[in-house]
């Protein structure tokens, strides 16, 4: 079968400071056939995406070199005028980006854009034309055809995806360029949107050019893979082999550092520089009490019939709106020592529950109590947050939006001993100097400001700062779901070795079911603001009592390559 997508010695290079050239992708070859999907895999500055984006020719000509060529369906990109590319752009080749809302313009329904990318590349189609075509599309893609006059705003996560999806197939191109499509969904919507893409891509006979650093998503979606590093192709084969035998130790390293279902509890992930475990696994903690009691003993946190509502603006409506209600009747505990994984969908309520927990929400009812005392209004208490804040810190999910720009990683670092410490300056330094080395950063990175850091670093700068004053318990919400496979297993080692050394207790929020299995002793799961299900972490995997919770399961068990 011939290739529509030709890639041949591609390299790509950006105008850097002082007008030196930064090279991100040397000497890149890749073919895909129709039908046929084609992975592409690799960390963050791996070149990956430049690639794909170099197929639609969107790189700025005035600030990037492209050497090499790039055929689709028989046409030559690279050197192109701007008017050839506009007529390859949608018709041809089409792109499904990572983020929809910021690919999707917020001020159009997504029928109206729909019916525009149909039309710019149809001149005679009339308007009618063009909104019979978008209803048509986003009944295929399992959106309701009378939803075509609402905003990408007015749409979850996994709906936009969607919309994505009717964007670039309603001219059934030749190629997609599927960026990261997934990276931000739960696993249940993730499977709907892979299976949605494939089919669409089977019925048309689209090649795809399928961009992740994720090899558990990756194994189950494409034909073959290519593996890129520092912006080369490391390694390229069917996928299956490729998890089977991988024969170049990154691609072994990338396929072993994602926790899956059936990776061993609490065993060290491998990472880019340590490709084999180097401890055995940690024994399981000990089960004890019931389903709803957890661990003997007093627990170190409790939450007990919490219950979240948010007031709704009134319209012009003379009634006033019923409040929604975020959070229903939830009751959780925390044991010393002990790590609790919060598990739910986009929605569910868990964030909403972490914040109660961490004294940033006011529950609207229910009590909330650590160590015994109430700190239900810590949220409107000033002094009682003040206190609660001391034992209870909080690792966030965006390493990148957590982090003050304008301050040094001393300065970020130190501000909770400033808070709740009488050091000095000098004692601070060495404070900080000691986390750094405690989260495996060199004591010299102290000056630098977080932009001279990737991702996995400024995640452990602000471990490093939620450690500062020694907590009691720490809350990470989502603190591995935008870091690359490798990045997550260097920091998921870091969090389960600061609690074994620590003693420290977790709430661990996440969507990853596989993330929670392997690191947390016991389990809640929430639906709709409501707790369905929680025990120990063997009780509620191997035998879910809650329909949910099997359906969540069996979206994130891998179905193999395809």
């Amino acid at each position: 079968m011939s290739a529509v997508l030709r890639i041949r010695d591609l390299s790509v290079s950006f105008t850097g400071r002082r007008g030196a050239l930064v090279r991100a992708v040397e000497g890149v070859s890749l073919e895909v056939a129709a039908g046929e999907v084609l992975g592409l895999v690799g960390e963050s500055g791996s070149g990956k995406s430049t690639v794909g984006l170099a197929a639609l020719g969107l790189h700025d000509p005035a600030r990037t070199r492209i050497e090499g060529s790039v055929e689709v369906a028989g046409t030559e990109v690279v050197g192109a005028p701007e008017s050839r590319l506009r007529g390859l752009r949608g018709s041809r080749i089409a792109m499904v980006f990572q983020d929809a809302l910021a690919a999707l313009s917020p001020f159009h329904t997504v029928g109206a854009q729909l019916a525009e990318a149909y039309r710019v590349h149809h001149r005679g189609a009339s308007r009618a034309e063009g909104r019979e075509r978008a209803a048509a599309m986003l009944e295929r893609v399992g959106i309701a055809a009378a939803r075509a006059g609402d905003h990408p705003h007015q749409f979850s996560g996994g709906m936009r995806q969607r919309v994505m999806i009717a964007a670039a197939l309603i001219n059934a191109p030749d190629v997609v360029v599927a960026d990261e499509p997934t990276t931000a969904l739960d696993a249940r919507v993730q499977r709907q949107v892979l299976d949605l893409l494939a089919e669409l891509g089977r019925e048309n006979g689209t090649a795809v050019l399928f961009v992740s650093h994720d090899m558990g998503v990756v194994g189950e979606f494409t034909d073959r893979t290519a593996v890129m590093r520092d912006g080369r192709v490391v390694e390229e084969g069917t996928t299956a082999r490729l998890l089977a035998a991988a024969s170049h130790p990154y691609t072994r390293a990338l396929t072993g550092a994602a926790p899956t279902l059936a990776t061993v509890p609490g065993s060290r992930l491998a990472t880019v520089d340590e490709p084999a475990p180097v401890t055995p696994p940690r024994p399981a903690a000990p089960v004890t009490g019931t389903v709803a009691s957890g661990a003997d003993g007093p627990p170190l946190a409790e939450l007990a019939g919490i219950r979240v509502e948010f007031p709704v603006r009134r319209g012009l409506s003379i009634r006033r709106p019923e409040p929604v209600v975020a959070v229903r009747d939830v009751s959780l505990r925390i044991e010393p020592g002990r790590t609790l994984g919060l598990v739910g969908e986009s929605g569910s309520g868990k964030s909403t529950t972490a914040r109660v927990l961490a004294g940033l929400q006011r529950p609207t009812a229910g009590a909330v109590r650590f160590d015994g005392r109430g700190v239900s209004d810590a949220a409107r208490d000033t002094a009682l947050r003040r206190e609660l804040s001391r034992d209870v810190q909080l690792v966030f999910q965006d390493p990148y939006a957590s982090l003050n720009p304008r301050r040094t990683v001393e300065e970020i670092v130190t501000t909770p001993l400033r808070a709740h410490t009488r050091m000095d300056r000098d004692e601070r330094r060495e404070r900080a100097a000691g986390l750094l080395k405690q989260v495996g950063l060199a004591e010299d990175r102290l000056d630098r400001y977080p932009h001279e850091f990737s991702g996995g670093q400024r995640q452990r700068i602000g471990i490093a700062r939620a450690l500062a004053v020694r907590p009691r318990l720490v809350i990470a919400d989502e603190p591995v779901s935008a870091l690359d496979v490798s990045v997550q297993a260097q920091v998921l080692n870091l969090l389960m070795d600061l609690r074994d050394e620590l003693g420290l207790s977790l709430l661990f929020v996440s969507h990853d079911l596989a993330v929670v299995r392997h690191v947390c002793d016991r389990v809640a799961v929430m639906r709709d603001g409501v707790l369905v299900e929680s025990g120990e972490r063997d009780q509620v995997f191997d035998a879910p009592v809650s329909e949910y919770t099997r359906g969540l399961l069996a979206a994130g068990a891998p179905r193999g390559a395809r």
